[in-house]
């Protein structure tokens, strides 16, 4: 019997070449992990939330409040059940108030949950990926939380949805071979110039990729025009152009903008807005259809998300494992949207460590369309196993576990 026998939390801080990672908000980012480790003999899982500074030392502290409960526990067990274990974390009569279901305690369940995945596909000698792969319906269902969604999506559809998509799992199970496509966010950080666009652009498609995203939110809104103008033509008429605003506009800025950045043939424009305006995002995608309308990376909880998907404000569906309350609401807001019919293109808060076996599952259990998955590579260096991307295509882990190993933690 596995019996989880200590949790730990890590303060991890890196700090980024200058200008990476730097968009209309946050300007000059540490990247930085608030990380569980769980020790079971001798496996130790590892989980992780993003965090952009020294706020990371709040996670951390609260990952030792909620993780606690879980030392003794029989990992078989526990994943048995997950749903109702992270129902009961989620709602801790003391950190529920912090919240609920938001902010630093749900980044800290998201933490400790990924822990538990990465413990567990460990455990069994499998990449999580393959895991998630092997189980039924109903043991896929005992790992979710469907708590304030029931109207959408209740346990049986939940079982029913992956049962419905059995059939063809074997055609679309060829994408663990090919890779799973890629795209490009690190060419056009908010503090590159227009030559460093430019040349990391024509380096990013020498290795294959097709897809762009383009930071935009500058306080000269002629800034964002030009730059959006020199991608466009760098990119040509075939490439795949998206642009990100990470919620600097209000409503009225962004009605401008969003009008005029459609013009150069976008797929999405990402966080127009806050987050929080459900209404607000509804106007802009009527606005700017055929253009949609891309958000998630600050969506705390799959109710938000039932929110937005309700009422039309979303059309690309950017669920973060490391925002959600880890691997399991990720995989209840992925059944949501398979229901509402919107695709699933995650923000990579992993660095796509844990999301490269996320949108496999979706593809094969789901039959969510393939799509692509954002690639940052700032944090490759640290990770024991990091994601492989050649040609443009994330190609598929093969070793145990979720990808989440961190090197200065495992020496």
């Amino acid at each position: 019997m596995p019996i989880i026998e200590a949790i730990s939390s890590a303060d991890l801080r890196y700090s980024l070449p200058h200008g990476a990672g730097s968009d209309a908000v946050h300007v000059d980012p540490q990247y930085c992990l608030a990380v569980t480790r769980i020790r079971c003999g001798k496996l130790c899982g590892t989980g992780f939330a993003l965090t952009l500074g020294y706020g990371n030392k709040l996670v951390c502290e609260a990952i030792d409040m909620l993780s606690a409960q879980l030392v003794g526990k029989d990992l078989e067990e526990l994943m048995s059940k997950f749903g109702e274990v992270t129902r009961a974390m989620a709602d801790d009569p003391v950190l529920r108030w912090l919240g609920p279901h938001k902010g630093v305690v749900h980044l800290a369940l998201a933490s400790i949950v990924n822990a538990c995945f990465d413990l567990w596909a460990l455990s069994r000698d499998l990449p999580l990926w393959k895991l998630l792969l092997e189980l039924s319906p109903e043991q896929i269902a005992n790992l979710l939380d469907l708590s304030y969604i029931e109207d959408v999506i209740d346990r049986q559809e939940a079982i029913d949805l992956l049962q419905s998509n059995v059939t063809g799992r074997g055609l679309r199970s060829s994408i663990i071979a090919r890779g799973y496509p890629g795209y490009d966010t690190s060419v056009g950080w908010m503090a590159y110039d227009d030559s460093k666009v430019r040349e990391l652009t024509k380096k990013a498609m020498d290795r294959g990729f097709h897809a762009f995203k383009l930071k935009v939110g500058s306080a000269d809104h002629t800034r964002d025009l030009r730059r959006a103008s020199m991608l466009r033509e760098s990119i040509g008429e075939g490439g795949t152009l998206m642009f990100d605003a990470n919620q600097r506009w209000s409503l009225p800025e962004a009605r401008t903008m969003c009008r005029q950045l459609a013009s150069y043939l976008p797929l999405w424009i990402e966080e127009p807005t806050h987050p929080d305006d459900i209404q607000a995002h509804v106007e802009l995608a009527q606005l700017i259809s055929p253009v949609r309308i891309a958000a998630g990376e600050h969506m705390p909880n799959r109710v938000i998300f039932k929110n937005f998907m309700q009422s039309g404000g979303i059309q690309f569906v950017q669920a973060d494992c490391t925002r959600l309350a880890g691997v399991s609401e990720f995989l209840a807001v992925s059944l949501m949207a398979k229901k509402f019919g919107l695709p699933v293109v995650p923000h990579v808060g992993d660095m796509g460590q844990v999301h490269q076996h996320l949108v496999l599952f979706n593809h094969v259990a789901l039959n969510h369309d393939i799509q692509f998955l954002e690639h940052i590579p700032h944090l490759r260096q640290y990770f024991s196993q990091p994601a492989e991307v050649e040609d443009g295509l994330y190609r598929t882990p093969l070793l145990p576990g979720a990808s989440t190993g961190l090197k200065e933690l495992e020496s």
